[in-house]
């Protein structure tokens, strides 16, 4: 079994653009959370011309929507969150810089196609495993929009974040290749 690579966010050009489908990475640096509250806001302020609250150039977004921190921790659990709810809004903040994206589950074929046109891969977290991945996280910081509570923008410390390359800037998908072997002809 291949060892993951160790990769620091946010992401450059290259490091985007290198990781491949199926790769596990661990992630060390700081990443966006956010969900489709935070996102629908981010586009509504493109929308209106107005500046957003965090430069996305390089940005890679966990979608994650935190549960309450216990005493003495920076989060609660963090799983992650479907990323189909952000579809609508991926393509546009794509457009604005964002290099990167974290989530479960699949994506439509218009924001595959973003990815390939703007060079970013999609992760994966594992999904039941938010307590596990919240001990990762180092730091957690709202950025804006605190109104909208688990969904408001924050920013994360990170260290060794365990997370699978699901769809590489090419437009490889793990999810199909790794269900191939098994499909009847």
């Amino acid at each position: 079994m291949a060892e993951a690579r160790r990769i620091t966010a946010p992401f450059d050009d290259a490091t985007a653009r290198s990781l491949r489908a199926g790769e596990k990475v661990l992630i060390t640096g700081t990443i966006l959370a956010a969900r489709d509250a935070a996102h629908k806001r981010m586009v509504e302020c493109l929308d209106r011309g107005e500046k957003l609250p965090v430069d996305l150039h390089g940005q890679v977004v966990y979608y994650v929507g935190p549960t309450p921190a216990k005493p003495g921790k920076p989060i609660g659990s963090a799983g992650p969150t479907t990323a189909g709810r952000m579809d609508a809004y991926a393509p546009r903040l794509m457009d604005e810089g964002l290099k990167g994206m974290i989530g479960k589950g699949y994506r439509k074929p218009e924001v595959v196609e973003s990815m390939k046109k703007n060079g970013v891969p999609y992760l994966a977290a594992v999904g039941g495993a938010g307590a596990l991945i919240a001990e990762r996280i180092k730091k957690y910081t709202v950025l804006a929009w605190p109104d909208l509570g688990p969904e408001a923008l924050a920013e994360m410390v990170v260290e060794d974040f365990p997370a699978i390359v699901v769809i590489d800037s090419e437009g490889c998908d793990y999810y199909e290749a790794g269900q191939k072997p098994y499909r009847k002809l």
